[in-house]
């Protein structure tokens, strides 16, 4: 039975989709809004035993400065993501969650994201000093806050790609370059995760950045009694992807080109503006073409910065098909969304059904929430679809 308090902590506690997260958190917790796009409130999910939205409390972690109530105006006010009257009617429980962000690491983010730094952390002088201090500080909060477990939930901005042969498969092997200033290859999700893992936390990696996604992490995870999934939120193009390949591939239509432009003008994308931060991205979102389909159609993703559209964001796909006698057919559309709207409540869902894992005892990367992600850690199925059939199946579990 779900009991005590659970916490969230949020890495990158102050940008869009942890604002609105813990915006749509609070407004849940006092009755403010329905439950629409909450995957866990679907028919065949809702009689799961998950946390309720008031069992729930956010802390986190954050390079920048400013407040957590000053981004949430900014995203309702400037950018239209939400009404206005939800941050006037949460606000204490806003700056309460505000009181509770940490300075975070900037080892291994790169120039792009180090840049955003108004309020630089301590100086980490190794990457094992940087996890400690992260680990003293979820500790602190789970003991002031008395919780009974704590989910962290890597939602910053992307980090440059790490080559996979750079990364140890086995935590021996890893371990020791947590103690190398320069040395160690892990970026600062990764650490973020290690730090999690250590502590028994679990961790979820919402971002196209390494995290957890390496066999050494896993065996740690196992090691340390607890669980990991990640990577990538699948939200909108993407989602469609996996929903549309399908089809073609089961009406056996070849798929001779598929292309997709993306813009959007949120924190986001500014860093993905920066070529070797959109390199993990694009990766990201055109992998499972070739996965679903069975082969590799001519593909293109175009990731663009357009600073007015705020947290809007515009995708235009154009996929050209091969039909009955030869002949060349295309499908287009247009996904128009807010961006942090459409993560926020995947990730209070994720928090939702990881907690129930932990309560029944599963270890290690979570499978069975294949259908959040892009690059779904431990999964070769990319169809949508099967994917949630997936869920559905671990849900029916007693």
């Amino acid at each position: 039975m779900a009991n005590g308090r659970l916490g969230i902590w949020l890495i990158g506690a102050r940008g869009g989709v942890a604002t609105t997260a813990t915006v749509g958190l609070c407004a849940l917790a006092r009755g403010l809004v329905g439950e629409a796009a909450l995957v866990s409130r679907l028919p065949a999910l809702a009689g799961l035993d998950l946390p309720g939205w008031n069992a729930m409390v956010v802390g986190g972690h954050e390079i920048r400065g400013g407040g957590l109530r000053d981004e949430a105006q900014r995203l309702a006010e400037d950018h239209r993501a939400f009404d206005p009257g939800l941050v006037r009617q949460s606000a204490d429980l806003l700056d309460e969650a505000d009181g509770r962000i940490r300075p975070g690491t900037l080892i291994g983010c790169g120039p792009t994201i180090s840049a955003l730094a108004d309020m630089p952390p301590p100086r980490d002088r190794s990457p094992r000093e940087a996890v400690e201090r992260l680990k003293d500080d979820i500790r602190r909060f789970s003991e002031a806050e008395r919780l009974a477990h704590v989910i962290v939930v890597n939602v910053a901005s992307t980090e440059p790609p790490v080559a996979a042969e750079r990364v140890p498969d086995s935590w021996a092997l890893l371990n020791p370059m947590l103690d190398e200033p320069s040395g160690c290859p892990l970026r600062a999700s990764s650490l973020y995760a290690v730090a999690a893992i250590e502590l028994g936390c679990s961790y979820i990696n919402f971002t196209p950045s390494l995290g957890s996604d390496t066999a050494a992490l896993d065996e740690l995870a196992r090691t340390h009694n607890t669980r990991h999934m990640g990577r990538d939120g699948k939200t909108g193009e993407t989602l469609m992807k996996s929903v549309l390949a399908p089809m073609f591939h089961h009406r056996n239509l070849r798929v001779m080109s598929w292309v997709g432009h993306n813009i959007f003008g949120n924190l986001d994308g500014k860093v993905l503006d920066d070529p070797v931060n959109k390199a993990g991205k694009v990766a990201s979102k055109d992998h499972l073409l070739r996965e679903i389909l069975g082969y590799a159609p001519q593909t293109l993703v175009s990731i663009e910065y357009i600073e007015s559209l705020g947290d809007w964001k515009t995708a235009w796909d154009h996929i050209h098909f091969q039909g009955f006698l030869g002949t060349p057919m295309t499908l287009q559309f247009t996904w128009q969304g807010c961006d942090s709207l459409l993560a926020a409540p995947l990730v209070l869902d994720l928090v939702r059904f990881t907690d129930l894992a932990r309560r029944r005892g599963q270890v290690g990367q979570m499978t069975f929430l294949a259908s959040f992600f892009k690059s779904p850690q431990g999964v070769t199925e990319q169809g949508f679809v099967r994917q949630f059939q997936m869920l559905e199946q671990w849900a029916a579990q007693a």
